[in-house]
């Protein structure tokens, strides 16, 4: 999601690291690779029995969380690095380094563009579940992810019962919606109409249809609110209104020069995959069997996921709380609310001082 029209924050600096798999990673939805990687960042080198923290990052962010997070992730802050031993793994899919379309394959030395395998956010959390094992990690004290960050953390929670302690689900849901496919759907059409998307002669390919896509997305991640106070045309005398039409190219551009085509394609298609329900005898019997203390927070401008949804899990999750934020920003205010998310998730961060299990307690589900 745009970070735009915010202050820079001095960030802390996480450790950048890689996971890899030494095997053959099957997806869910069929096919394999024998060099799955996952980029991860750590607060700290190594896991040395600190309560741990796991962010689960939204569509095209990275996984240092202190990067998008700046106002929340770093000493001292909501996520204190200095405290908990916080961990973000990269989304396969992502263009920032781990496995996915943008991935050089090794027998070819060019990257795997449409041979890839699709990935579903189960795929996302088996890999996510790897880089654990691999950090010697037995429980999670906190899971909180927002977006597809969100689908990530209720996806785990489900595969995991016994290893979440605590989550926190921001403006998500169980289900991809008919709504949020056609959403995704329109991106993607988008990215089709670029004649250079399957050509595959760089990762460059479909760079203009990719910047028309961003500019669909945009759209929904904000409100009618949002856009009116922020891109008003301050003349009384305007001939044709351009400044919304400038932060929508400007935007497409923005996410243009870090990101690419093929990586948006893979992860569009990866949000479609959501559904909790499947192969578990549906959406409300996968709900009933999450066993952590789960935190639900929706915001009330959300014209991609709905406020409904997040009641909806919230009633559905045993023992869970649901909590409602206001933001004249859509979607995006949950990478924006620091204020109101803070006043949510203090409570949990602090509490797990004294009221996390004891480790030896917790024995990992099956996944």
């Amino acid at each position: 999601m745009p970070l735009d029209d915010r202050e820079a924050h001095t960030h802390f600096d996480m450790i950048i690291q890689e996971y890899n798999h030494k095997g053959i990673f099957e997806f869910e939805a069929g096919g394999s690779i024998d060099d799955l990687k996952v980029v991860y960042h750590t607060s700290h080198h190594k896991f040395s029995g600190q309560k741990v923290i796991w962010i689960c990052h939204a569509l095209t962010a990275n996984s240092d969380p202190s990067d998008w997070w700046p106002e929340l992730v770093g000493p001292g802050k909501l996520f204190d690095t200095e405290k908990y031993f916080i961990v973000c793994a990269n989304m396969l899919g992502s263009a920032y380094g781990s496995s996915g379309p943008s991935q050089v394959r090794r027998s070819s030395g060019r990257p795997y563009y449409f041979d890839f395998p699709e990935i579903t956010v189960r795929d996302i959390v088996r890999a996510n579940i790897l880089v654990r094992e691999h950090l010697g990690i037995a429980a999670i004290d906190l899971m909180v992810g927002g977006s597809i960050g969100g689908f990530q953390s209720v996806e785990w929670c489900i595969m995991e019962p016994s290893v979440i302690r605590k989550a926190v689900f921001i403006a998500c849901n169980a289900r991809v919606t008919p709504w949020l496919t056609a959403y995704n759907e329109s991106q993607r059409l988008a990215l089709e109409a670029d004649s250079t998307f399957r050509e595959c002669g760089s990762l460059k390919g479909g760079e203009a249809g990719l910047r028309s896509a961003r500019s669909i997305a945009l759209i929904s991640y904000r409100s009618y609110e949002g856009y009116n106070c922020t891109q008003d045309e301050k003349s009384d005398d305007t001939l044709f209104a351009e400044k919304s039409a400038s932060y929508q190219r400007y935007q497409g551009k923005k996410l243009s020069d870090r990101f690419d085509a093929y990586s948006y394609y893979y992860l569009s298609r990866s949000v479609d995959s959501h559904n909790v329900g499947r192969g578990r005898g549906g959406v409300d019997n996968a709900l009933a069997a999450i066993k952590a203390d789960c935190t639900v927070v929706g915001i009330d401008s959300d014209a991609l996921f709905p406020i409904q949804e997040q009641r909806y899990l919230a009633e559905h999750i045993p023992g869970a709380r649901f909590y409602g934020i206001t933001s004249r920003f859509g979607h995006d205010g949950f990478l924006l609310e620091n204020d109101q998310l803070s006043l949510i998730i203090s409570p949990l961060a602090d509490g797990l001082e004294t009221a996390a299990p004891d480790r030896a307690e917790l024995k990992s589900g099956n996944h």
